[in-house]
């Protein structure tokens, strides 16, 4: 699964420690997912979700997907 996360967290001007704390995980779990080494559960997708106030869909992508 692909993923905007590393973008969507620049536009912001947050560091992956910043972000990290936001969602309650770690810095080591948002570099896995940003380096897409890691599919975060639902319930971490849909608070990405939130937090960017965008649909799961719109920040995650299947890898067959355009």
């Amino acid at each position: 699964m692909k993923n905007k996360i590393k973008e969507l967290r620049k536009n912001k001007n947050l560091r992956q420690e910043d972000l990290a704390g936001i969602l309650g995980v770690t810095r080591q779990t948002i570099i896995a997912i940003e380096n897409n080494k890691y599919d975060p559960t639902l319930e971490l997708a849909m608070k990405i979700s939130e937090y960017f106030n965008m649909s799961v869909n719109e920040i995650f992508r299947l890898d067959h997907e355009s």
